[in-house]
């Protein structure tokens, strides 16, 4: 793919020092000594993320070790199609071309898991798709007027939302630290919850002495050593290995055509506005991190391929794309600004996912393993919205009424799972997760301090920061 040329926002007035700008560090092509080592930092921060939606939706809906072999590998080459996208750019019209990966996000999840709890068995996966496909649109109708809703998401809603989305799927982990299989006879065996047990203590052990990149990749270490440790058990399933192809596309619409239906549909877009706010966010750290500005056009064509990617995505098997705020993180640890760097990272997801035998071999992770190595993952995602919320003004009262309230109602389902069981099918896709239940109560209650006066007119905004 040919490199664009320089869009708006990357070229902005004379340097007085041409010797010293005349590339400037976002655009720097480094050598491949130094891009390779890199990029693969970048793959080993978004790896585990990348992967965990298709493998929770896979297991939640029932596929087959072939199955969970597809996802996996259309999940890998949308999130390289989105990340190469994006850094490299289209003209004028997508790519904020900024070190910005962007990949199938795990605040869908909670939303989707609840789409296919209220589907009947063989439409799970279409009406789920179906829901992304209309939540991509809608990110692309929104996306150029998004700057203007960012005021009815400040950090005390995205904050309450990300801490939700940490909390509501810590169920997961734990069930697959018994064995991942409730209908199993042995299900919460005590040689499923030593192996979980095992791969944590692998996972704090790295992070607590590691060093450089070892520290970096202590979640893919736990997952390599705790499945090398359950080989000579016989906990390690080889099946999917053994009947994935070498090579091969994704098979567009291989899981059934896709079905729309309201409430699945309306639980997504509220996600995909989550989603948006956090690219949103994640673009304004970028600019800031790589001393490249960050307008008002380059949001909108980042936000742009996130609708692209999501609106495609399920054609082939993909979910809900948006910002890896972990990449973020690794461009601001190494001091690596280049987008190049990032582009191959993209490029080299794209050959991960042409080749499923490789995505087959995510697959040989026991459940167990991946229970231990989830709890570590799930609670970061957590502790992510608390560092927001921190920064959210709770000493006011006003504030700290509506984290409550936002967070009460989105452990509903997860304390009560029942609790919206007498209420229509459409209202118990929305409201049983926690994530759309918490992300609604929040976004109405800031509307309610901090935006209609006492005649109801708008207060003043809620400030960002």
């Amino acid at each position: 793919m040919a490199t664009p040329a320089p869009g708006p926002a990357e070229a902005e007035g004379p340097c007085p020092t041409p010797p010293e700008c005349s590339v400037h560090p976002v655009d720097e092509k480094l050598a491949p000594a130094r891009l390779l080592p890199a990029a693969l930092q970048h793959i080993a921060a978004m790896y585990a993320g990348v992967v965990t939606p298709p493998l929770i939706i896979g297991q939640a809906v029932g596929l087959d070790p072939a199955g969970m072999t597809r996802l996996i590998a259309a999940s890998l080459l949308i999130a390289g199609c989105a990340t190469v996208l994006q850094t490299l750019g289209v003209g004028g019209f997508a790519g904020n071309r900024l070190p910005f990966v962007n990949a199938a996000s795990s605040a869908g999840i909670a939303p989707m898991l609840a789409i296919a709890e209220t589907t009947a068995p063989g439409h799970q996966l279409p009406a789920i798709y179906g829901a992304v496909i209309v939540a991509g649109v809608f990110c692309l109708a929104v996306g150029p007027f998004f700057g203007r809703l960012l005021r009815f998401f400040p950090p005390l809603v995205t904050g309450v939302v990300i801490t939700l989305i940490g909390v509501t799927l810590m169920p997961v982990p734990v069930s697959w630290a018994q064995g991942g299989d409730k209908s199993a006879t042995d299900f919460g065996a005590m040689k499923y919850l030593a192996l979980a047990a095992f791969t944590l203590v692998v996972i704090l052990l790295i992070q607590r002495f590691g060093r450089g990149f070892l520290k970096q990749v202590a979640l893919l270490m736990g997952l390599l050593i705790g499945t090398l440790a359950a080989i000579p058990f016989g906990l390690a399933d080889f099946s999917a290995l053994e009947s994935a192809p070498v090579a091969a596309l994704p098979t567009p619409f291989a899981f059934g055509a896709p079905e729309f239906r309201p409430a699945a549909i309306l639980s997504l877009c509220i996600v995909m506005l989550v989603l948006m706010t956090e690219s949103s966010a994640g673009m304004l750290a970028l600019g800031e991190i790589c001393d490249r500005r960050t307008d008002g056009r380059t949001i909108t064509r980042g936000l742009r391929t996130d609708g692209i990617a999501t609106l495609l995505g399920p054609v082939f098997g993909g979910f809900p794309t948006s910002a890896f705020a972990q990449n973020v993180g690794v461009v601001s640890l190494t001091k690596v600004r280049s987008r190049y760097v990032v582009a191959a990272a993209g490029g080299a997801l794209l050959v991960l996912g042409a080749f499923p035998v490789l995505g087959a071999v995510v697959s040989l992770v026991p459940m167990p393993v991946l229970g231990g190595a989830g709890i570590v993952l799930f609670g970061s995602i957590a502790v992510s919205g608390i560092r927001t919320l921190s920064e959210a003004g709770l000493d006011d009262s006003s504030n700290i009424i509506l984290v409550a309230v936002a967070l009460g109602a989105g452990i509903i389902p997860l304390a009560a799972p029942g609790f919206y069981a007498g209420f229509p099918s459409w209202a118990q896709t929305v409201l049983g997760s926690g994530i759309s239940a918490g992300a609604l109560v929040a976004v109405l209650l800031n509307l309610f301090f901090h935006h209609l006066g006492t005649h109801g007119r708008p207060a003043v905004a809620l400030k960002s920061s």
